[in-house]
């Protein structure tokens, strides 16, 4: 009996120790400070409206050089891949078959032309003997039709002089333009055909040279209606709109061009219209076929929304944004994006003048809890319980 009363006293006596202890060490524990972020208030700026498109590069000038005779290759007479100039001497094509034929178009001509000047005579000559009546009209009239047949002689075979020059001439193959020859399609001995068009070379002019590419008809549609909406700014002069390139690598071309053909209706298959830019091409840098990025600088949006680069959160879903709202608030907010402008994204749409977006800090924060913006008053540190 006295041991139940022993160990219930010793009982109530730890207790009370364990509640004197827990009086004594100041009550509730404080709260964590709410983490501390960076943030950027968005305001707006006039910002150049950039359409980025992708591209091939074509030449400005393109000429296939074909055969335009029958006969057998000699000899090429050009350096493949080099520069020629119009009317430069490409190929030789054997001319012994050709200046045979001319040689026998003169002889030709040349019996022609004695036959009118014979049949001049007898007209000449008659025209007294039928003034005299000493020949009936219808002889005189027979050496009046012999003279205009000889005359026509002449002139066919004046024709098939001609032809039969031009023909000799075109045993020399010359570059129709000014470009870089490519490479040789036939070789010495071959037989080409003006039949057949056989492709001797192709030479194409770099500079300038053209740059292709398409543009969505819902774009056009965003387009006009932001711009009757005063929400972009459409220079007047629209034949001018100015272009920039990124190339393969992603290194900017470093010298702009301009828009030199739209066209004014849609493609059924694509739902795209054309569009086609002029760029300068001193270095040769740009090549038929090569792919590039074109910038088109599409006007000037007056109220534009830049937001930096590391703010902006991009997946799959689609790219957003951690702002601070109501009562230094954490919200998602989704965005839509336009161009990178170096280290800043062009933002379209999902903000709004006055926005805090959170640029540092986002790894401590998630949505729905409380932050304290870096630089802003410290609130009062709540004071402990008094101790009992």
């Amino acid at each position: 009996m006295r041991r139940t009363i022993l160990g219930r006293t010793t009982g109530i006596a730890l207790a009370s120790m364990l509640l004197a202890l827990s009086a004594c060490s100041g009550g509730e524990q404080p709260s964590m400070p709410p983490p501390e972020v960076e943030v950027v208030t968005i305001k707006p700026q006039a910002i150049d409206n950039v359409i980025e498109l992708p591209g091939r590069v074509q030449a400005i000038r393109t000429a296939e050089v074909r055969a335009r005779v029958n006969g057998i290759v000699e000899r090429r007479l050009f350096e493949e891949g080099t520069d020629v100039r119009a009317g430069q001497p490409l190929f030789q094509i054997d001319p012994r078959e050709l200046r045979a034929s001319l040689n026998a178009s003169l002889a030709t001509l040349a019996r022609n032309q004695a036959t009118a000047a014979n049949a001049q005579q007898d007209v000449d000559r008659y025209k007294g003997l039928i003034a005299d009546q000493a020949i009936s009209k219808q002889e005189y009239d027979a050496a009046v039709a012999r003279q205009r047949t000889a005359q026509a002689d002449v002139a066919l075979a004046k024709a098939q002089v001609e032809s039969a020059r031009l023909n000799l001439g075109y045993a020399t193959v010359t570059a129709p333009i000014s470009g870089r020859a490519g490479r040789a399609q036939v070789t010495e001995g071959a037989l080409v055909s003006a039949s057949g068009g056989t492709l001797f070379t192709t030479i194409e002019q770099l500079s300038p040279i053209y740059v292709n590419f398409s543009q969505s008809s819902s774009d056009l549609i965003a387009i006009r209606r932001d711009a009757q909406a005063g929400r972009l700014d459409i220079p007047y002069d629209a034949n001018r709109v100015e272009v920039d390139l990124v190339l393969e690598d992603g290194s900017p071309y470093g010298l702009a061009g301009h828009i030199d053909f739209l066209d004014m209706s849609i493609d059924e298959s694509t739902g795209t219209a054309a569009l086609r830019a002029e760029f300068p091409n001193p270095g040769r840098v740009l090549l038929p076929g090569q792919f590039v990025r074109a910038r088109i600088k599409a006007g000037v949006r007056p109220d534009g929304i830049l937001v930096p680069q590391t703010a902006v959160k991009v997946a799959e879903q689609g790219a957003s944004v951690m702002v601070v709202g109501d009562k230094d608030m954490v919200a998602v907010r989704e965005v839509k994006l336009g161009d990178l402008r170096g280290s800043q994204w062009v933002i379209r749409e999902g903000l709004k003048p006055g926005d805090r977006v959170i640029v540092n800090g986002l790894q401590k924060v998630k949505p729905g809890i409380p932050v304290r913006i870096a630089g802003a008053p410290k609130a009062a540190a709540k004071p402990a319980a008094p101790a009992n």
